[in-house]
């Protein structure tokens, strides 16, 4: 395993070099280096030293490029307007690169200098809840969030914190307690996750009727929600059949969006149950909280609710019971003291902002977060319907997510199917790549925004074999593939030696930012930018394709094995850059 340095990081090198010696007090200086149009590189950062030390940027700029070797990395490098410099790289420092990336099964990608442990908390489901298109972004860019920082070196820790606990088991366990063959199966055969939802649903449905008519059904349900939190062993024992019987279901979700979620990573509210009550008293012996009319509170200067009096987080109820913020900062106080968390991520809804700005505060000035641990918000925007409006059904409810799924499977199968006779895939392949189209189709259109944005979902689009869509890419694969496959005795191969048309330099330069990018959509949690570089990889083939033959018309043997060559690097780059994004990549389409 060896990592290979990009191009971009040589060049920087380079020009900090050159502009150490020609300005010995700017030892260290960044050359703001970056892709330009105008070469293959520019170099921006002379324009601010030059003024730092009251020289001419234009003259300093001259003396760098007078220290700069050129001929095995740069080919030429000008000084252009008032001091920027523009770089050209040479084809044989390319494709030796690309080389050495080809060389190595992660593509030369290099591990973090300094991983740590990273909590990623990610696809929350309620339990007896049916999951619905609101589910589906904490999940998919949870997953994708986990695959990037995993390939980055990084430990992370997977935790899924289902809504399994609250006032409302109450009315369920008792409505199941005098009811109890409400969870009873068909048969002994496996249970599929819609009989399981429909018996929870059919359940819900009933046990809510009961408790808004019958004020005495009403009293005992209630009763029941303080056996349940007195760890009453019959009542505890029930509350288990609705979240066993909520696995079944959630995991047959999961398992239609291409998610491996395992049972240990799968911790509730109820996992934190033991550590409420120390939670509240190391919150009050300290001070961070204050007994305000009963409620355990912290407040904060800057939160305020309407009315100009301070809104605090509220973690006791006068009650004596506890809300969200117990549940979340005993987490917390998990995380990072038995996991050894040194980062905290969370994957949920940007409505929940505040909640989440008032919890890690208050954990900060409890001691919990510290300078060696930063928690973090992976904040996501809302899903909407075409007409941009929240994502509803014609009847107004939500949408469930199990027919949203099924129909994009549907969608992308029929597109499958209208190629499929041309590329010779059996009935079993258009079904296997239907699966994979749709639900990359699904997870590509929620990856290619930013997270922090709404978006649009559009079946018709999400599907469609034109523009930024995870299909393009899957395309461009399975072609890249057959090219290979029709190369015949041809194999590929890289020749440092060639002169390269311009659209194989374009495509070469991008391929080696794989790692940089890597990087970077790690430190910002910003699966989007993956998406944007396949894309961007993905039209730069195109173009490289159009212009440089391959197969046909034969060029010459060496010319033939070069470009191969950046096939196959292609092709690699993009199975592993979809992957990171939970997307499968079909040989054949």
């Amino acid at each position: 395993m060896a990592s290979v340095p990009s191009l971009a990081s040589s060049v920087d090198q380079r020009v900090a070099d050159a502009l150490a010696s020609a300005l010995p007090e700017a030892g260290g200086a960044d050359p703001l280096l970056r892709r330009s149009d105008r070469a293959d590189f520019q170099a921006n950062g002379i324009l601010a030293l030059a003024k730092k030390a009251k020289a001419n940027p234009r003259e300093l700029a001259t003396t760098v490029v007078e220290a700069i070797a050129t001929g095995d990395l740069i080919r030429e490098i000008e000084v252009s307007g008032p001091g920027f410099l523009n770089i050209t790289i040479t084809d044989k420092a390319i494709i030796e690169t690309l080389a050495a990336r080809a060389g190595d099964d992660r593509l030369g990608v290099p591990l973090a200098a300094k991983p740590g442990t990273t909590v990623i908390d990610y696809a929350q489901p309620n339990v007896a809840k049916e999951m619905h298109v609101g589910h589906l972004r904490s999940a998919v860019i949870g997953a994708a969030m986990v695959e990037i920082l995993e390939f980055t070196g990084e430990k992370v820790v997977r935790r899924h914190h289902i809504g399994d606990w609250g006032t409302q088991f109450g009315m369920l366990i008792q409505y199941l307690l005098e009811h109890p063959h409400e969870l009873d199966h068909k048969s002994e055969s496996e249970v599929s996750g819609e009989e399981a939802m429909s018996n929870l649903n059919r359940l819900y449905k009933a046990s809510r009727a009961l408790f808004d008519s019958d004020e005495e059904f009403k009293t005992r349900a209630r009763a029941r929600v303080v056996d349940l939190q007195a760890g009453d062993p019959e009542t505890l024992s029930l509350w288990q059949r609705f979240v066993d019987e909520s696995k079944i279901y959630f995991y047959s979700v999961f398992n239609k969006l291409d998610m491996d979620i395992q049972d240990p990573d799968v911790i509730g509210e109820s996992g934190y149950n033991d550590m409420l009550v120390e939670t509240c008293k190391l919150l009050e012996e300290s001070g961070v909280a204050v007994r305000s009319n009963g409620a355990l509170c912290v407040f904060f200067d800057d939160v305020k609710g309407q009315d100009g009096n301070p809104t605090p987080l509220i973690v006791q109820k006068s009650d004596g019971g506890f809300g969200y913020a117990a549940t979340d900062l005993s987490a917390i106080r998990n995380r990072v003291a038995e996991l050894g968390a040194t980062e905290l991520v969370y994957v949920v809804d940007a409505r929940q902002s505040l909640h989440f700005k008032m919890v890690f505060e208050t954990a900060r000035r409890a001691g919990w977060l510290n300078d060696g641990v930063k928690a973090v918000q992976l904040a996501f925007g809302t899903v909407l319907g075409k007409d941009g409006k929240p994502f509803k059904t014609r009847e107004g409810e939500t949408v469930r997510l199990v027919d949203l799924l099924d129909e994009a499977v549907d969608r992308a199968t029929a597109v499958v199917r209208e190629k499929a006779e041309k590329v010779g895939l059996t009935e079993a392949e258009i079904v296997e790549n239907g699966q994979y189209v749709g639900i990359g189709a699904v997870k590509y259109a929620d990856l290619s925004t930013s997270a922090s944005r709404d978006y649009k979902f559009d079946l018709d689009q999400m599907v469609s074999l034109n523009g930024d869509t995870s299909v393009y890419l899957q395309y461009a694969y399975a072609r890249i593939r057959s090219i290979l496959r029709k190369a015949g005795e041809r194999t590929p191969a890289a020749h440092p030696e060639l002169e390269l048309a311009p659209s194989e330099r374009a495509l070469g330069l991008h391929l080696d930012g794989f790692g940089e990018l890597i990087a970077e959509a790690a430190a910002e949690y910003a699966p989007h930018k993956v998406a944007a570089y396949l894309y961007q990889l993905s039209s730069l083939f195109t173009t490289f394709y159009t212009e440089c033959p391959v197969i046909k018309p034969e060029p010459e043997q060496v010319v033939a094995e070069n470009r191969l060559f950046l096939c196959d690097l292609t092709a690699r780059t993009l199975a592993k850059g979809m992957s990171l994004l939970g997307i499968r990549t079909p040989e054949k389409l």
